[in-house]
């Protein structure tokens, strides 16, 4: 199973100060709808290519539109690359508008 963190815990982190880094996984078009603050985005299509973007050491929180291109990104950094510093948001930026933040629009 893969690791994964609920969008109140992630927030709940945030809110604590702790540095996670935030990539967002999402296609362009969508990341400039809308997205969680402080994210940097490196497309599912990219995440072979610029890995080496994604630090692999402290927090790392993936982030998609529902949770499964995210799972994916952790998916092939965890049994590729080895990484083990990795979190799935658990129902994506849809879960994180419905659940933290109303202001962040839903699509």
């Amino acid at each position: 199973m893969l690791p994964d963190v609920s969008p109140a815990a992630l927030h709940a982190r945030l809110a604590a100060g702790e540095d996670i880094q935030l990539v967002d996984v999402r296609e362009e078009i969508e990341f400039d709808y809308c997205r969680i603050a402080g994210s940097v985005l490196i497309p599912l299509s990219e995440v072979p290519r610029r890995a080496a973007e994604i630090r692999s050491v402290g927090p790392v929180a993936l982030i998609c539109h529902h949770g499964v291109r995210s799972a994916q990104a952790l998916g092939y950094l965890q049994h590729r690359l080895g990484r083990e510093n990795l979190l799935n948001l658990r129902g994506g930026i849809d879960a994180w508008s419905r659940e933290v933040d109303p202001s962040v629009p839903m699509y």
